[in-house]
C-alpha cells in the first residue's frame, strides 16, 4: 500500500500562508487594546490605536489614535488624557476631565455622562442615561426575530392548506 502524503497541499500553503500574514499583522497591532473583564490603563506616556473594553473600565491619561469603546464598563479620561477617535460606553459611564481632548464623537447608551466644563470634544456628545434603554436595545432584536419565524411559520402552514373547491352557485 503506497502513501499518499498530503492530500491537500495547496490547502496547507494557504493556511501557513495565513496563519504567517496573521501572526505579522497581529505583531503590528500590538498598539490595540481589546480585553474581556480586564481593565485597560492607557499612562501618560502610553500610546494606543483602538481600546475596546468589555465588562471592564478603560481609564485613558496618555493617547488613544482612534476610539475608545466600552461595553458594560466605564470610560475616564483624565489628565491630558487625549482620544483621536470616538468615545462609546454602553451600560457604563464617561467622564471627561478638565483638561480631556476628544477629536470625535462621545455615546454614553445607559450610564451618565460627565464632563467638565473645559473638557474639549470636537464632535457630537450623545447621552441617552439611565438602565431603562438597555432594555430596548437588548429585546427588540429578538422581537424581529420572533416576528419573522412567526411570519415564515405562517407562511408554511398557508402555503400546505388544501385549497377549497369552488361552491357551486
Amino acid at each position: 500500500m503506497a502513501h499518499h502524503g498530503h492530500r491537500y497541499p495547496l490547502l496547507s500553503a494557504c493556511v501557513l500562508v495565513f496563519l504567517a500574514v496573521s501572526t505579522m499583522a497581529f505583531a503590528r497591532n500590538q498598539s490595540d487594546h481589546t480585553s474581556w473583564g480586564n481593565n485597560i490603563n492607557i499612562g501618560p506616556n502610553d500610546q494606543a490605536s483602538d481600546v475596546t473594553c468589555m465588562a471592564c473600565n478603560i481609564r485613558v491619561r496618555g493617547q488613544v489614535a482612534g476610539d475608545a469603546t466600552a461595553i458594560g464598563g466605564s470610560i475616564v479620561i483624565e489628565g491630558q488624557g487625549q482620544v483621536s477617535g470616538d468615545v462609546t460606553a454602553i451600560a457604563g459611564n464617561a467622564r471627561l476631565d478638565k483638561e480631556a481632548k476628544v477629536a470625535g464623537d462621545v455615546t454614553v447608551i445607559g450610564g451618565e455622562l460627565r464632563r467638565d466644563p473645559e473638557a474639549s470634544v470636537s464632535g457630537d456628545v450623545t447621552a441617552m442615561g439611565g438602565h431603562g434603554w438597555m432594555v430596548p436595545i437588548l429585546v427588540a432584536p429578538f422581537v424581529i426575530l420572533g416576528m419573522l419565524v412567526a411570519l415564515v411559520v405562517w407562511l408554511v402552514q398557508r402555503a400546505r392548506r388544501p385549497s377549497l373547491p369552488p361552491v357551486p352557485a
